[in-house]
């Protein structure tokens, strides 16, 4: 056991020890204000507070952050040490001292502490990836705050060398969001006659052609790509994910009505074989009794109870959106990262439960941090397949070295091969081959322990 000295226990102290020497370490460990007691103590040990103790114990200096209530509007400082970026720098820490407070530090970046001060919006009123602390400071590529608890362990092995940390290992996670699960099937037959008088009036014909291709079954829908999908899944292993919009249709919900039969069986499909969660529409951000109706329609088709969610458009406001989805039963939320680039939001790549700093008390909800996005990728940033190649192995490096889960989400009408100029069609391939390689060497079974609990 890992002991942890504090003059005052918070519940943000408590909540970031458990994040680093618990969730990313594996291992155990206990908080206390009891003096006597931790110099007692022969095992590993930290001490954070503002007076360093006398010896060789680890000392983290104490900023005063995480015995504050509430968010007022601040930025910490920043410097670097071991290579890393150190927020809320000490200017003269004592000996056997770390020069920053590191829980601090770490605390402010996984709780989001940032996204509750004023900001500017996008278009969508999203947080955006240039407001980001760690996009200004050119970090965003790292996740920082498992590499801060790396940083502890080395610290603690130095006079504890046989201490028996757990290895954390990298593991990949594929998800898919199904905006618009067809192109042309399942559709009512006033959206199809609206979709040809669109393509008459713009003189689609190739458009024109491949709807009624499709609709007289003499071609394969060019959205239908879960066969592909599937066959990925099954060679490596790996069971994805699958997030289903079962909004009503609108300016930005445009999939197919849920009760389509054809929208049905491919949800039933998907489910033998994958994880299946819902994806809140976008107007369940304005009308939240949308969300519990669409969470009642994908469970009414799975005959199973749905836990697991990621936005459309990845919208989120902190902390009402996870407040929202406690509220109705769910547990595991992959929403966390930004359109505009791929990395880490909140400078972790584990997943971890989310703090409500309005609440102030750590919450149930298991947050899974998004790596990369197809959108991000290809839309906003822009990039060629050869390109973008450099920057996601740039990230899966990073999430191997600290041992963390890489995720991404690719949507089914990404994955066509029919109009597929570029290749991205083979970088999604190449990809997810990277990955699955490097996840079949390190992982037995699923590594999520989500997926297990729920």
């Amino acid at each position: 056991m890992i002991l942890v000295y504090t003059p005052r226990i918070s519940s943000r102290i408590e909540y970031i020890t458990g994040l680093l020497l618990g969730n990313v370490l594996g291992a155990d460990w206990e908080c206390t204000n009891d003096e006597k007691r931790f110099k007692g103590f022969g095992g590993p040990k930290i001490s954070y507070g503002k007076q360093a103790p006398s010896g060789d114990t680890m000392h983290i200096p104490a900023s005063g952050f995480l015995w504050e209530r509430g968010v007022h509007f601040f930025f910490p400082g920043i410097k670097q040490y071991d290579n890393l970026p150190a927020l809320f720098p000490v200017t003269e820490p004592a000996e056997n001292a770390l020069p920053f407070d590191l829980f601090a530090a770490a605390f402010y970046l996984v709780s989001r502490y940032e996204e509750y001060l004023p900001h500017q919006t996008d278009a969508h009123d999203r947080y955006q990836v240039s407001e980001s602390f760690a996009y200004k400071n050119k970090f965003y590529n790292l996740a920082l705050v498992n590499r801060y608890a790396l940083l502890i362990k080395k610290k603690l092995q130095q006079a504890h060398q046989g201490y028996p940390f757990k290895t954390t290992s990298f593991s990949f996670v594929p998800t898919y969001d199904i905006d618009v699960a067809y192109a042309y099937q399942g559709r009512s037959l006033f959206r199809n006659l609206f979709g040809i008088m669109r393509s008459v009036s713009r003189i689609d014909i190739q458009s024109l052609k491949k709807r009624f291709m499709v609709i007289l079954k003499k071609e394969k829908d060019p959205f239908d790509t879960y066969d592909y999908q599937l066959e990925l899944s099954k060679k490596y292993g790996i069971k994805a994910y699958y997030f289903f919009l079962c909004g009503e249709y609108g300016p930005y919900d445009k999939n197919l009505a849920p009760i389509s039969k054809k929208f049905v069986s491919l949800v039933k499909t998907l489910g033998d074989y994958a994880h299946i969660g819902i994806h809140p529409s976008y107007a369940s951000n304005e009308e939240e009794e949308l969300l519990q109706n669409e969470i009642n329609r994908l469970e009414g088709i799975m005959n199973q109870e749905i836990h697991c969610s990621r936005q459309h458009y990845l919208k989120m406001t902190l902390p009402k959106t996870y407040q929202v989805l406690l509220k109705h039963d769910i547990r595991v939320d992959f929403t966390m990262g930004f359109a505009g680039r791929p990395g880490f939001r909140a400078s972790i790549a584990s997943p971890y439960n989310f703090y409500d700093l309005e609440l102030e008390k750590e919450t149930p909800l298991t947050v899974v941090p998004l790596t990369v996005m197809d959108g991000t990728l290809r839309n906003y940033m822009g990039l060629s397949p050869a390109e973008a190649w450099p920057v996601v192995m740039q990230l899966i490096r990073e999430t191997e070295e600290v041992g963390g889960t890489f995720v991404t989400l690719w949507h089914n009408d990404t994955l066509r091969a029919d109009n597929d100029p570029e290749g991205w069609l083979h970088f999604y391939e190449k990809m997810y081959h990277y990955a699955a390689e490097k996840h079949i060497k390190t992982q037995q079974n699923d590594p999520l322990y989500y997926a297990r609990k729920y």
